[in-house]
C-alpha cells in the first residue's frame, strides 16, 4: 500500500575505529567547508600551509574534543598524512558534528535544515510530550521534502496522488541527523539524485514567502498563482503549516554540497527562510485556493481492474483500476454506465487489462475518473498476460481488492 509520506532514515552511528573516506579521493577544501558548515573553528596555522581546525563548542574545551591539522591545497607535502589523520580523528570522534563531516566527505550532499522556536513549557516536557514535539519536526520535514520532490517531476497547485510514487522513491537515500528536543533537524540529500528536488526547493521557499508577504501587505492572492511555477503548491503550504504550528516560529535553511558546487540559478549561500504563526492563515488559504483552482486533466489511462462494485445486479457500478500508463498515479476509481460495467467485469474475468478516457478529478486527490468513454479491453499475448498476473499477485492487498459481483 502507498505510505504516508516517505521514511527519513538517521545517519549511521558512528564507531571507533570505522574506516574513514580514502584521504586521496578527499579535496582538501571541500574538508575545511564541511567542517567551517558543521561548527569548527579555524584557530590558526600557516597561511596558505594548512589550518588548525577545533570541535564546536562546548566540545573545544575540556578535552571533549581534538583538533585537526587541514591542509589548504594538495600542494602542501604532507597533505596526504595530514588527510589521513584528520580523517582517522574524525571516525574515531563520537561527536555529531564529525559523523556529518565524514558523511559529506563520502556522499556528495546538499543539506536542508529545520528550526522551530519551541514554546519553553513544550519544549521542557520528557517522555510522550518529548517524543511528541520531535515527530511533529519530523513528519513537516518529510511533508517539505516530499512537496520538493513533486514539484522537481512536474508543476501543479494541487497534485494528490499524481506523481507520488515517483517522488516517494526520489527520497530513499534522504538521510537525518539527530534531533534531539524537536527544536532543529538537518537532512542530507545526495546530489546525484536529488540535486533537483533541493534546486526546486530553493526557488519554492522563496516564492511562497514572497507570495505570503504580497497577501498580508496587499491583500491579493494572485503571486501563489504565479508562485505555482517556482514550485509552490497545496503540499507545500501543507508542510509549512505543519512545520510552524505548535511553534512561535520556523526557519528553513538550504546549503549545497561543497563538492558538487552551486546549482545553475541558485544562491551560493541561500538566505533561511522564515515563517511565523501570523503566516498560517495566509498558508492556509492559500491551500485552499490551491485545491480548488487546479483543474481536472483529460486522460486515457490502461490499467488492471481489481475491484467491482454496483448497487444492484443490472446497472452500472464502480470499478477500481490499479494504473498500467496514462496517469502518474497507482490507482483510480471509475464510474461507469452498465454497458461499461459489463465490458470491465469481462476483462477482469478473463484477466485483461482495460483502457478508458475521461477526466480526472481534483476531488479525493485526482483518484477518480468521471465523463469516462471508450472502455475497451487491452489484447496481451501469453507471456504478457501471466506478467499482469504476477504482478498483481505479488501487489495483492485484501483490504485493496474484492471479488467482482458479475
Amino acid at each position: 500500500m502507498n505510505r504516508q509520506s516517505p521514511h527519513l532514515e538517521p545517519l549511521p552511528s558512528p564507531e571507533f575505529g570505522a574506516p574513514a573516506p580514502d584521504p586521496a579521493q578527499v579535496d582538501p577544501l571541500v574538508l575545511g567547508a564541511l567542517l567551517h558548515r558543521h561548527g569548527w573553528l579555524r584557530r590558526g596555522g600557516a597561511a596558505g600551509r594548512y589550518g588548525r581546525w577545533t570541535p564546536p563548542a562546548p566540545y573545544a574545551t575540556g578535552g571533549g574534543g581534538t583538533s585537526l591539522l587541514v591542509p589548504e591545497s594538495r600542494a602542501f607535502p604532507d597533505c596526504a598524512d595530514l588527510l589521513e589523520e584528520a580523517l582517522t580523528a574524525l571516525s574515531r570522534s563520537a561527536l555529531p558534528s564529525a559523523r556529518e563531516v565524514l558523511y559529506g566527505l563520502s556522499v556528495p550532499s546538499d543539506e536542508i535544515r529545520w528550526d522551530r522556536e519551541i514554546p519553553r513549557g513544550a519544549h521542557g516536557l520528557q517522555g510522550e510530550a518529548d517524543w511528541t514535539v520531535q515527530e511533529q519536526l519530523r513528519s513537516a520535514a518529510r511533508r517539505l521534502l516530499l512537496a520538493g520532490a513533486l514539484a522537481d517531476r512536474a508543476r501543479a497547485g494541487y497534485y494528490g496522488a499524481r506523481h507520488r510514487g515517483q517522488a516517494e522513491r526520489a527520497l530513499d537515500g534522504v538521510l537525518v541527523g539527530p534531533d534531539p528536543g524537536g527544536r532543529r533537524l538537518t537532512a542530507y540529500m545526495p546530489v546525484d539524485g536529488g540535486r533537483g528536488t533541493m534546486t526546486r526547493l530553493h526557488h519554492a521557499l522563496h516564492a511562497a514567502r514572497e507570495a505570503v508577504d504580497y497577501r498580508r501587505a496587499t491583500g491579493g492572492m494572485e503571486a501563489f498563482d504565479a508562485a505555482v511555477e517556482a514550485g509552490v503548491s497545496r503540499e507545500l503550504a501543507e508542510a509549512l503549516i505543519a512545520l510552524v504550528r505548535g511553534s512561535e516560529g520556523a526557519r528553513v535553511a538550504l546549503a549545497w554540497a561543497p563538492a558538487a558546487g552551486v546549482p545553475a540559478g541558485c544562491a551560493a549561500r541561500p538566505e533561511p527562510v522564515e515563517f511565523s504563526p501570523g503566516d498560517l492563515p495566509v498558508l492556509r488559504e492559500a491551500a485552499a485556493r490551491y485545491t480548488r483552482d487546479e483543474p481536472a486533466v483529460p486522460v486515457r489511462v490502461a490499467g488492471a481492474v481489481v475491484r467491482m462494485r454496483r448497487s444492484a445486479s443490472g446497472g452500472g457500478g464502480t470499478v477500481r483500476v490499479r494504473v498500467f500508463a496514462g496517469a502518474e498515479i497507482p490507482y483510480v476509481r471509475v464510474a461507469l454506465d452498465e454497458e461499461s460495467y459489463r465490458v470491465a467485469g469481462h476483462a477482469h474475468l478473463v484477466g485483461l487489462p482495460i483502457r478508458v478516457s475521461g477526466r480526472l478529478q481534483r476531488r479525493g486527490g485526482f483518484r477518480r475518473l468521471t465523463d469516462v468513454t471508450d472502455v475497451t479491453p487491452v489484447p496481451l499475448d501469453e507471456v504478457e498476460r501471466d506478467r499482469l498476473m504476477k504482478s498483481l499477485d505479488d501487489a495483492f492487498d485484501p483490504a485493496e481488492v474484492l471479488p467482482s459481483d458479475d
